[in-house]
């Protein structure tokens, strides 16, 4: 346990290498890296994320003794969201501990598709909870990306299956104008696909709102709002982007509540500090949304209890409010761990290659009862990904914001396969004759 919070403690300082007491391992433990951010425009974003991993790592160990008896290593790398930076983590740290890293979440879509290159090479894994490539969910092709939960062209389907709702019916869409403000990245640009669909399936305009790095300035783009009266908006932003967007549209009285963001634009960073300006904003779930459940209280007992939170002052708040990048940051790390009990069950209880854990994602499944007995009930739904399907559900709720919480104000909506995996199928094809990849035949897996 001392070495997982001296691993997070010498990362947030940006020290590359830790001290050698610090950093030796037994043969009976399991390395587990992980892409942060918890400095620049974007550290109010990857702070919670950076710190319910480390904390859900740290009760498994206090709790349980690790996984089946394997302790858990866990080591934090700055990226400050950058690709060049992630790709240099990636590879100082994917070959530690006595099999290597279990596997690899990046935090960042533009990371994620600069390690999709390199993760076959090395057989690690992938995991890119509702980020990343959106056609990685093709198993067959994207052998190594596991974008468990959802992608960006589930969260561009269910929005506009939402903003159809409210309108009386996809009929109403017809005409109207929906406009997309979104972070210039591969982040912000991966929903675009799935919404030229629907735009052309259901008769609405679709225009295009990039936003530079890092988000801050955006008064042009929301004057072109203004002039331009949208029936809707869209918002793809990340960090402090997604506040800049809600004081904006504030600043020029676009309604908050004709304004929808992605779960990534969902959060209390989001809107807390626009003020009263955000009142009415919208966003989607990753189906869970802030809020306690079991695993709050395991986490409280055997790590905040103990003084071993990652969370110190304020932020610990993020932890025992449960709140929404915390709360998707502890089903990141479950789904991750889950994944290596899994294989436990074919290659034994010790640690394991990235290999042997892709085949523990490939034979995830995650049912109700499980769920419960995890902790996690109430924040997410049965989850089951295959070697042919490395995503497994394609659920979203929406939540708003009431200027102290968020309250969800939808039922479960389920993005429409017929429109999506055309797409998954024509981009995942061509991704596969440009790299020359032979997709494996799942029928044949074990």
């Amino acid at each position: 346990m001392k070495r997982i919070k001296l691993c997070a403690a010498l990362a947030v300082t940006g020290i590359a290498a830790l001290a050698p007491a610090a950093f030796a391992q037994t043969a009976n433990e399991q390395f587990i890296p992980a892409l942060v951010y918890r400095t620049g425009a974007y550290a109010p974003n990857g702070i919670p994320w950076a710190n319910g991993t480390s904390d859900y790592y740290t009760m498994l160990n206090e709790r349980d003794g690790g996984i089946n008896g394997v302790k858990i290593v866990y080591e934090e790398c700055e990226t400050g969201y950058a690709t060049d930076k992630g790709v240099e983590c990636y590879e100082r740290l994917k070959g530690k501990g006595p099999t290597g890293a279990a596997y690899v979440a990046p935090l960042s879509t533009g990371i994620t598709f600069a390690l999709t290159e390199k993760a076959p090479g090395d057989k690690l894994p992938l995991l890119t909870l509702g980020y990343g490539r959106s056609d990685s969910r093709d198993g067959a092709v994207f052998g190594w990306n596991f974008i468990a939960m959802g992608s960006y062209w589930t969260a561009a389907d269910v929005a506009i299956q939402h903003v159809a709702k409210e309108m009386g019916g996809f009929d109403k869409l017809k005409g109207k104008k929906i406009s997309l403000v979104f972070h210039d990245s591969p982040y912000g640009k991966e929903p675009i696909a799935a919404l030229e669909a629907r735009a052309k399936k259901d008769g609405f305009e679709l225009k295009l709102i990039p936003v530079t790095h890092p988000g801050l300035e955006q008064k042009s783009q929301w004057l072109s709002i203004r002039q331009d009266k949208p029936d809707y908006v869209l918002l793809w932003g990340w960090g402090v982007m997604n506040s800049a967007s809600v004081k904006e549209a504030a600043a020029v009285n676009y309604p908050r509540d004709k304004m929808l963001g992605v779960w990534w634009s969902g959060a209390e960073p989001d809107v807390v500090p626009a003020g009263d300006g955000a009142i009415g904003y919208k966003a989607l779930m990753l189906q869970h949304g802030a809020g306690r459940a079991k695993i709050h209280d395991d986490i409280e007992k055997f790590v905040y209890a103990k003084g071993n939170g990652a969370a110190k002052g304020d932020d610990a708040a993020q932890a025992k409010e449960g709140q929404v990048l915390y709360n998707r940051s502890l089903l990141n790390a479950m789904i991750g761990t889950e994944a290596i009990r899994t294989a436990q069950k074919k290659y034994g209880n010790k640690p394991l290659t990235g290999e042997q854990v892709r085949w523990g994602f490939e034979h995830l499944d995650l049912t109700a009862d499980r769920i419960k007995e995890l902790g996690f009930e109430g924040m997410m739904k049965p989850l089951k990904l295959t070697c042919a399907d490395h995503q497994g559900a394609d659920l979203a709720r929406v939540h708003q914001w009431d200027g102290k919480a968020w309250k969800v104000i939808s039922d479960y909506y389920t993005a429409d396969r017929t429109v999506l995996d055309p797409i998954v199928k024509a981009t995942a094809e061509k991704y596969a004759a440009d790299k020359k990849i032979t997709p494996r035949d799942c029928s044949k897996e074990e």
